[in-house]
């Protein structure tokens, strides 16, 4: 099974680079979650997707944040939103089961930015990254295969950016991010991207609009993989298709992925 993770910035204007790279480096991808999707359900034109073989759930919100899932498998026991808050009505966080050999649940997310800090906004990013731990914590007591992956607007490491001084003071490097980060991480969960290449440099997923990012190479990598012991055992690969940043129209993201023998 290949499951990728791809924020892509806006469906309204990703509404032919998303399907591009589906018929192209991601024809094989059998799940894929979507962040910044930027488009309240019922305005998520579904329709593109279920004529190219996939299930569509969604959790929207207009104008900002939005999570989905495309899936060549049935989508069971879809549910929306990370707990912990009810007051909470940014739309984050997306779970469902997926069957294909074996059974996974896959949790899609955006997580905070964090900025400006310190501020509210970082308040809230470390306050959802508490509750994601209990959540991944409630998960993997069930000792079952679960994946969870999206943007998680962390940069883990120095080697995980082409200028790490640059981000120096950013939500995305602070120390409180990169603790939260690795609590969540220590708690027994495999990095996917980095089980394959621990100490390889220039693996970005994101490259700023701003500044020729792309043409200069001075990217970041903020889109993880993480699985626990069970959905570990099953990592056959994972990469980045980093090629797609190139595409017409890109998100300033692009996609990662991992292929699971389920």
């Amino acid at each position: 099974m290949k499951i990728a993770t791809y924020n892509i910035n806006g469906i309204k204007a990703r509404i032919e680079a998303l399907p591009r790279w589906l018929r192209a480096e991601g024809a094989d991808a059998d799940v894929i979650c979507l962040q910044e999707i930027k488009s309240q359900d019922a305005a998520f034109p579904r329709e593109v997707f279920e004529d190219m073989g996939y299930t569509v759930a969604t959790h929207g919100q207009k104008s900002f944040n939005g999570v989905a899932i495309l899936s060549r498998l049935p989508l069971e026991d879809v549910t929306r939103g990370l707990p912990g808050d009810p007051d909470d009505e940014q739309a984050r966080w997306i779970e469902a089961t997926v069957t294909g050999t074996r059974t996974l649940r896959i949790c899609g997310l955006y997580l905070p930015n964090g900025n400006p800090a310190p501020g509210p906004k970082l308040d809230y990013k470390l306050a959802w990254m508490a509750r994601m731990e209990a959540r991944v914590r409630a998960l993997m007591a069930l000792e079952e295969p679960v994946v969870f992956l999206g943007d998680f607007n962390v940069i883990p490491q120095p080697l995980d950016a082409a200028k790490p001084e640059a981000w120096q003071g950013d939500a995305l490097f602070l120390p409180e991010s990169r603790a939260a980060f690795r609590r969540i991480l220590w708690m027994g969960l495999t990095e996917a991207i980095r089980a394959r290449a621990p100490a390889t440099p220039g693996l970005y997923t994101f490259w700023d609009y701003q500044a020729n990012a792309w043409e200069r190479g001075n990217g970041i990598r903020i889109d993880h993989v993480l699985l626990t012991a069970q959905a570990a055992d099953l990592l056959e690969d994972a990469g980045i298709d980093k090629q797609v940043r190139a595409g017409d129209k890109p998100s300033d993201h692009v996609p990662v992925w991992v292929r699971l023998a389920a």
